[in-house]
């Protein structure tokens, strides 16, 4: 039986960077059902990477340098993204 990779996981301040976003305004969107999130033994909260990623792309940001989005064709407008929208990501497919 082959080896299962492990799934990669950020916190929120690693997807809070990402997004251009205050890690409270993850922690927002996970309980809002927005984006999932696993908790570790100590109870804290873990994302998982393709999830994020994919929330980047169906948001119109795509990974810039140093790991944090950029807005495609230029800089995010009224201070930052909206929330992902987890509908459209699926209605997009």
């Amino acid at each position: 039986m082959p080896e299962e990779r492990a799934e990669q996981l950020l916190t929120p301040s690693e997807v809070a960077a990402r997004f251009r976003v205050d890690p409270k305004t993850v922690t927002r969107w996970a309980n809002a059902g927005k984006i999932s999130s696993i908790r570790t033994l100590g109870g804290h909260r873990r994302f998982r990477r393709a999830e994020v990623e994919d929330l980047l792309v169906a948001s119109g940001l795509t990974a810039g340098d140093g790991g944090q989005a950029v807005v495609a064709g230029g800089a995010a407008t009224n201070g930052g993204p909206a929330a992902p929208d987890v509908a459209h990501r699926d209605s997009a497919s």
